[in-house]
């Protein structure tokens, strides 16, 4: 009985396919027909169910095609194999490729075959101008993803899941662990709330189910650094806003001892990071609770993040010239 449940919200009529990948029925149809693309359950009235598999896969398929490829030469491929033959092709074609400026690339890894459907698409795909996101893995689920080390690693973790627990989060942990992951979105259906509670202190961003492409591409852009053109050379490696380098106390200690040396900016550079920092967590905050001016809160935790990091960078330089232990300061 729990295996059946739990399946049955992962199959679609061909209608919801069509819908969800952008592929008419029409096509759908012959794809499967002539050249056996899909393998739908049947149920015993003779309908058609298709998986969350088959969405992905119809939405892979679509883009591919319209990049030039033959449906023949590609119809069976795996989502796996689809994906990668994209990436392939978005890295060497200009025209397709969502290209940050700077040349930085946020890797990605996505749990949950319907969501990486969505992420696929090229529609959701133009939200993202000044980013290349590339997508490294595809996961059917968590239990895939951590029975599967990854050859490379995700700076960014995408995870829908039904149900979010307390063994889901100390999943997403080891996920994250695994992957090295600095930013970690989850989608959910229905959650415990100190579950949920515990995950945003842990500056994950948690949003439950529905939401819309728009706001999804939000929380994603929230992540972002605002403009990675002007990122001095450590900052460079992605687009990805890194984690904080110091925290409260650190920045104390630094404002703390700028009156022993003689220029003052240590304590100034210290004090507006820990402003930054506040305000980016608020925004952080504004953007979890509620999908309400999803949008500007996500602008805004981007320029504070996107700032704090340069002033941190910042700080790094100052203490060099003033000759400031940040470590001895941060123990």
């Amino acid at each position: 009985m729990i295996s059946n449940t739990t399946k049955k919200p992962s199959l679609h009529k061909i209608g919801a396919v069509s819908h969800l990948s952008g592929v008419p029925t029409p096509t759908l149809r012959i794809w499967e027909t002539r050249y056996d693309t899909f393998k739908p359950h049947k149920t015993e009235s003779k309908h058609r169910l298709y998986s969350d598999d088959d969405v992905l896969k119809a939405t892979l398929l679509k883009r591919l095609t319209e990049n030039g490829h033959s449906i023949s030469s590609i119809a069976r491929l795996s989502h796996a194999e689809l994906n990668d033959l994209l990436q392939k092709q978005n890295a060497a074609n200009p025209k397709i490729r969502l290209t940050s400026e700077s040349g930085g690339k946020v890797s990605m890894a996505i749990v949950g075959l319907a969501l990486a459907g969505r992420i696929e698409s090229k529609k959701f795909t133009l939200d993202f101008q000044h980013s290349d996101i590339r997508v490294n893995h595809i996961y059917s689920s968590l239990t895939q993803a951590l029975s599967s080390p990854p050859p490379k690693k995700s700076q960014l973790l995408l995870i829908h899941c039904n149900s979010l627990h307390a063994g889901v989060q100390v999943d997403i942990h080891r996920l994250a662990e695994m992957h090295g992951a600095q930013q970690v979105i989850v989608l959910y259906n229905f959650g415990q709330e100190s579950v949920i509670d515990a995950m945003k202190r842990c500056a994950m961003m948690v949003r439950r189910e529905p939401i819309s492409d728009a706001d999804l591409a939000d929380l994603i852009n929230s992540l972002l650094l605002i403009d990675s053109t002007q990122m001095p050379s450590g900052l460079t490696p992605g687009v990805l806003i890194p984690p904080r380098k110091f925290n409260d106390m650190t920045l104390m200690r630094v404002a703390a001892i700028s009156s022993s040396v003689l220029c003052e900016c240590p304590r100034h550079v210290a004090e507006i990071i820990a402003q930054l920092a506040s305000f980016e967590q608020y925004s952080h905050d504004c953007l979890n609770k509620s999908s309400e001016d999803a949008h500007l809160h996500a602008y805004l935790s981007s320029v504070s993040g996107s700032a704090r990091a340069l002033f941190e960078s910042a700080l790094e330089m100052v203490a060099k010239h003033e000759q400031i232990d940040l470590n001895g300061l941060s123990q």
